[in-house]
């Protein structure tokens, strides 16, 4: 069986997740990350500064909205700018873990994550959850 990064193993055995880039594109990342959620009965929130729901599930605008953001792990796919101020949200609201998507970190998100001690929380700089996450769900089995 093959080992997984304790992170990983924390962030898929959070009761809640969010995903922030999905939207109405169905041919998006962001969005084919909220339908893997969905497909595995998980219990998945969308955030979306605009849109009120996406793939059927009521979206919220903020990560500050979220009902219980210290038991939500929180899915990452949105460019570099956006996601600096999603890891000060996510440091803030005390977010257990958060998976960057390939495309959402640059050097100054790493150095964010590096500086502000994230390091134990963050997932970036590899495979998204839709190439790992089912491995890594049978190996908490």
């Amino acid at each position: 069986m093959a080992e997984f990064d304790p992170i990983k193993k924390t962030f898929l055995s959070s009761p809640k997740y969010a995903v922030v880039g999905a939207s109405k594109d169905e041919s998006k990342f962001g969005t084919k990350v909220l339908r893997w959620y969905l497909a595995r009965d998980k219990d998945v929130t969308p955030v979306h500064p605009k849109e009120d729901e996406l793939a059927g599930v009521a979206a919220l605008r903020t990560l500050a909205d979220l009902p219980d953001p210290t038991h939500t792990s929180v899915s990452i796919i949105t460019n570099a700018k956006i996601t600096l101020g999603l890891l000060e949200q996510a440091k803030n609201l005390n977010i257990p873990a958060v998976w960057l998507q390939p495309g959402a970190e640059n050097e100054e998100v790493v150095s964010y994550i590096k500086e502000n001690g994230l390091e134990g929380k963050a997932i970036y700089g590899g495979p998204c959850v839709l190439v790992e996450g089912d491995g890594i769900l049978k190996s908490l089995l």
